[in-house]
């Protein structure tokens, strides 16, 4: 509908909230009831800008300011069920942003324990609020992407929100036996694809699980190569 006619209304969030997950998250393959009923409760709207309050619920990812983006529900959505979340692990957030993720992972209950690291202070402060808010159990870690939170490691899971070239290694070093990551691996010249990352002596073995048009993190992409 154009947003000039003068019988325009705006969907409440409540409803675009549920049409989101009707509209975009079921149809995209994700039936874990726990993801479900988390993304159906969790206010996405207080987790962007206040300018982009009307646009939360819609099917791209949102800019938050310093490079960083709100990732698309229904990618958000996705990643969450390819984790295959099981009760009581330990869950680091990398990439905390204003705390969406990290919020939707505590909204899943299963006693999980959930940390998110950010670099960012703005967004750091944005993310504590709301997670105080909605999501109180959350840990926030203050401290460089790259490096991961090797205080607290380890960690059963490794979500990181936002694509990377390579998942750095300090994070490999940061899994519980049997730990995984599932990150946005955006290869050089390449499609983004949501990937599952595991350990392996040689390094790490990654299973693309479905290509995604994710931003890249900022902090983690490549520095530009010097060209003569």
């Amino acid at each position: 509908m154009d947003k000039t006619d003068p019988d325009y209304a705006p969907l409440d969030p409540v409803t675009a909230r549920q049409r989101m997950v009707d509209a975009q998250i079921r149809p995209a393959q994700v039936s874990n009831p726990a993801v479900i009923a988390a993304m159906r409760a969790l206010p996405r709207e207080l987790a962007v800008p206040p300018a982009l309050r009307a646009f939360a619920y819609s099917d791209r990812s949102l800019p938050l300011g310093e490079g960083r983006y709100l990732t698309e529900p229904r990618v958000t959505g996705r990643m969450l069920q390819v984790a295959e979340i099981r009760p009581g692990e330990r869950v680091l957030v990398v990439g905390g942003g204003t705390g969406y993720v990290a919020a939707l992972l505590y909204g899943m209950g299963q006693g999980l324990a959930v940390t998110a690291l950010e670099s960012e202070r703005r967004l750091a402060d944005i993310g504590r609020a709301f997670c105080q808010q909605w999501a109180p159990g959350v840990q926030w870690r203050d401290g460089p992407l790259v490096k991961g939170d090797a205080a607290d490691a380890p960690y059963d899971l490794i979500l990181v929100d936002g694509a990377v070239r390579h998942v750095p290694p300090a994070l490999l070093a940061q899994l519980a036996d049997g730990g995984r990551i599932v990150a946005p691996i955006c290869p050089d010249g390449g499609v983004t694809s949501v990937s599952l990352i595991l350990p392996t002596p040689q390094g790490s073995a990654v299973q693309p699980l479905f290509d995604a048009a994710v931003p890249m993190l900022p902090e983690l992409a490549p520095a530009p190569a010097f060209v003569f």
